[in-house]
């Protein structure tokens, strides 16, 4: 039987946040799993007559924020779920949450969804669609309510 033990949650801290963070640490309680919720902190930067594919994050500050975004997450959840952690990365949003999963020996990655649809997801794809498809572990998108 598949065990799930090791639950990659990547997060935005935009508005699902909380509410994917409760659905995660949910569902490891129900399996006895450990929680690492990972955000990724990417900057792109748009010229007039440029856009880049991807520009590497040197930002300290920009880091230090986004790690004090994820000890008060991490400090909320753990009331509700003593098995849960926090990381922060920087680089390709994509990449990363890929690489982590596989490094950290992930069983299961739960990945929101935010419903882009027309032109948004055209211009700017799905992050969920492009890890699920390269995680390589189970997957699961988790849709907000609204």
């Amino acid at each position: 039987m598949y065990e799930i033990r090791k639950i990659i949650v990547p997060v935005d801290f935009q508005q699902y946040t909380d509410e994917i963070a409760e659905f995660a640490t949910a569902t490891a309680n129900k399996l006895a799993a450990k929680v690492v919720f990972l955000h990724v902190v990417e900057t792109v930067i748009f010229y007039s007559d440029f856009v880049p594919a991807y520009m590497p994050v040197k930002d300290e500050e920009t880091i230090a924020h986004a790690e004090r975004k994820m000890a008060e997450l991490v400090e909320k959840n753990s009331k509700t779920w003593m098995g849960c952690s926090g990381k922060v990365k920087s680089g390709d949003v994509v990449d990363s949450i890929v690489d982590y999963a596989r490094e950290e020996g992930a069983d299961l990655i739960i990945i929101g969804t935010h419903g882009a649809k027309g032109l948004e997801k055209i211009l700017l794809g799905s992050v969920a669609e492009r890890v699920v498809k390269r995680a390589g572990c189970a997957a699961l998108l988790y849709k907000p309510q609204k």
